[in-house]
């Protein structure tokens, strides 16, 4: 009885919790709006001009957000604080001190930096933590004259890692939105140069880059080393022979700087003449040239739309060309890709049917996969592999973006890592569009006997 007496007393004294942080957040924001009691002025001076923004504030709040602000108001002669600021974060300066009293803030994308930087300057490491959230959030936002260059820009010069690899990665990832976009025009030499290397941009094709790379250099005049290195960054293997053609007659970079990049479109051309074996025997070429990037145009791949993909297995099939040399483009080679959301690993399935059908073992242990086979063999395949890539595509901001890339090669059937994190059964999550999966499989032919090793 003495037990039950205990427990009846503990169930009485169950706290509740009277939640008023709100209207404690409000007197806040009341006090620093009639500054009542405000024992420090700060004067923010804009650089190089006479204006001047007065704050009355209290030190015990300043204080108690930033050590910054500590070291200030213990070593200042008056009441006064003189801070100054570059007109940018001069601008914002008064949303900065709300939210040191109210701990909230609103952002715009053209006010991300400025914040950022007033943040880092005064050490206040939750907001600026808080700010380099958004922007990795918001980098398919619209804007005006876009915004991910310039937060590019600012990652590198500060060292963010993570804020630069994330601009980085949405680059590559949606270069052709970028390509449309005024942001294109302004983008720097030196990330114009590291984008044009890499292999897994995902764009329409090759000759969309070639004319975003005119129109860049037409805007920004750069000098004639930088046009020839980026010039000799397209990989002209990639491009039809008759769109090189055209290029070699109408387009007038093309034929001003014809002498620097000659050497890359005779091996094109003879690259789209010949077998590639046949090649190889006699070339030995850097093998950038014959690698194809994350292509979107139909030779290359396919969409692929699941509707209410936790429902049942899908299959799909689809058709590409063999190889980019212009020897292989009139041969296709047809994929059948499946798609499971519970499936179990390859060696606890039975793999066939009677029909000779590829039948996964439906499981509730299970996760998503993706298989993506050619249906048949050809001895054209010799020299040939091939790499698939799925891209899943995701709206963000109300804008169509790539969300995820996944890479596997031809020994392996399927991407070991393929929507690990996703959570289908859940409408709104992010790997969703209107309940739909929206993939784009990119099968990606490399002729492996032409890759020479660099030491």
């Amino acid at each position: 009885m003495m037990g039950m007496s205990v427990l009846k007393q503990e169930v009485a004294l169950e706290a509740t919790v009277l939640n008023h942080s709100m209207s404690l957040v409000q007197r806040m924001e009341t006090l620093l709006a009639l500054g009542n009691s405000s024992d420090v002025t700060l004067r923010v001076q804009t650089i190089n001009t006479d204006e001047v923004k007065v704050i009355q504030a209290h030190g015990l709040v300043l204080t108690l957000q930033s050590d910054v602000f500590e070291d200030l108001l213990l070593n200042r002669n008056n009441s006064a604080v003189v801070l100054r600021e570059t007109p940018d974060c001069a601008a914002v300066f008064d949303k900065f001190v709300r939210y040191l009293y109210c701990g909230d803030i609103s952002v715009r994308l053209d006010q991300a930096i400025s914040l950022h930087k007033l943040a880092s300057k005064y050490h206040v490491w939750g907001l600026q933590q808080g700010l380099t959230q958004y922007m990795t959030q918001h980098l398919s936002s619209d804007s005006p004259t876009g915004h991910v260059i310039g937060w590019y820009n600012y990652a590198l010069h500060i060292g963010d890692v993570v804020l630069r690899d994330s601009c980085l990665q949405y680059l590559s990832w949606n270069l052709s939105s970028v390509l449309q976009s005024g942001e294109w025009g302004s983008i720097s030499e030196d990330l114009l140069l590291s984008l044009l290397q890499r292999s897994d941009l995902i764009l329409q094709s090759e000759l969309e880059l070639y004319e975003a790379l005119e129109a860049w250099i037409s805007q920004n005049q750069p000098v004639s080393s930088t046009v020839e290195s980026a010039l000799r960054a397209v990989r002209y293997g990639m491009i039809p022979p008759q769109h090189l053609f055209r290029l070699q007659k109408q387009s007038p970079l093309l034929q001003k700087h014809y002498e620097s990049i000659r050497d890359l479109l005779y091996l094109a051309f003879q690259f789209h003449s010949a077998s590639p074996i046949q090649l190889a025997k006699y070339f030995d070429v850097n093998c950038s040239i014959f690698t194809p990037r994350n292509y979107l145009s139909t030779s290359w791949g396919s969409p692929w739309v699941i509707n209410n993909p936790t429902r049942d297995d899908r299959s799909f099939s689809f058709q590409t060309q063999l190889g980019p040399s212009g020897h292989d483009s009139i041969k296709r080679v047809t994929w059948n890709a499946l798609f499971s959301p519970r499936w179990l690993p390859l060696n606890a399935r039975s793999t066939y049917t009677e029909l000779g059908a590829m039948q996964p073992t439906r499981t509730d242990g299970g996760r998503p996969r993706i298989i993506v086979t050619p249906a048949t063999s050809s001895p054209d395949f010799a020299g040939v592999s091939f790499q698939k890539t799925v891209i899943v595509m995701a709206r963000q901001q109300g804008k169509l973006v790539v969300r995820h890339v996944y890479n596997f090669h031809q020994s392996t059937e399927e991407a070991g890592d393929f929507l690990v994190d996703a959570d289908l059964q859940r409408r709104a999550s992010e790997y969703l569009i209107d309940s739909s999966l929206y993939l784009h499989i990119v099968i990606k032919p490399l002729y492996h006997t032409l890759i020479v090793a660099r030491k």
